[in-house]
């Protein structure tokens, strides 16, 4: 188990330059390192020493691609040690160009095919449900897995079934291939979710909108707008 000093928000640019090469995604990462350092700083009750809690929250990356701010805020939080991180994507490393949950210390899932991580978290959430645990189930996914069937069965069943202890953030960086109509907030609305739509970079409107009570019932999305493209030119 890792023993590193916690470190804060102002280091996360160091850290993530330790990882270098094409497979960097930086716009990927740049348009989730702010929501992954609110979840982890002051909304997910997780911590190193307690992985395998039972009683944790769960945190699911769909948004598999371009993981770099996700090490590093699992850097700066005590999961990895810093020195991990330029080890990223060579023979023999734990830090792939996608998390791998058997790997990874804290990491829930691995991610990489995309549209995968919110069929699992609705899964998840219905078996700590089963299991009388209060904890939370939080999925990040970006807005082109919308695309995805099996993210609108997903949708449709969070609901269903009640799950207001699921919460998913979509990255909004309009590079969805088919969008929706009336928006992506609309898209969870209609089938019962609770909806908020913040600047994905303002941590003070991200942290409000995660630690705002559920409605009874009801899923959480929080739709999370940035200007940075997965894409990178």
């Amino acid at each position: 188990m890792t023993t590193v000093t916690s470190l804060g928000y102002a280091d996360l640019p160091g850290l993530m330059a330790r990882m270098t090469g094409d497979e960097k995604h930086a716009g990927a990462s740049a348009s989730t390192m702010d929501i992954l350092w609110v979840l982890y700083d002051e909304v997910l009750d997780v911590a190193p020493d307690r992985v395998d809690d039972p009683a944790r929250d769960r945190f699911l990356l769909s948004k598999g691609h371009g993981p770099s701010s996700y090490y590093a805020v699992l850097a700066a939080k005590g999961f990895l040690e810093p020195e991990t991180l330029s080890s990223w994507g060579t023979a023999g490393s734990l830090l792939g160009f996608h998390p791998d949950h058997r790997l990874v210390p804290g990491v829930e899932i691995g991610a990489g095919s995309l549209g995968h991580g919110l069929p699992i978290g609705v899964g998840v959430a219905l078996g700590l449900r089963t299991q009388h645990l209060p904890a939370r189930v939080v999925v990040l996914i970006g807005d082109g897995e919308l695309d995805e069937g099996s993210n609108h069965e997903a949708i449709s069943a969070a609901a269903r079934f009640g799950l207001d202890r699921l919460t998913v953030i979509v990255v909004d960086n309009g590079t969805a291939s088919l969008g929706w109509p009336g928006g992506i907030a609309r898209r969870f609305v209609v089938e019962g979710w609770s909806a908020h739509t913040v600047d994905a970079h303002d941590h003070e409107a991200l942290r409000a909108a995660l630690t705002r009570p559920a409605e009874p019932g009801a899923p959480t999305v929080v739709v999370a707008q940035s200007p940075y493209k997965d894409k990178e030119p």
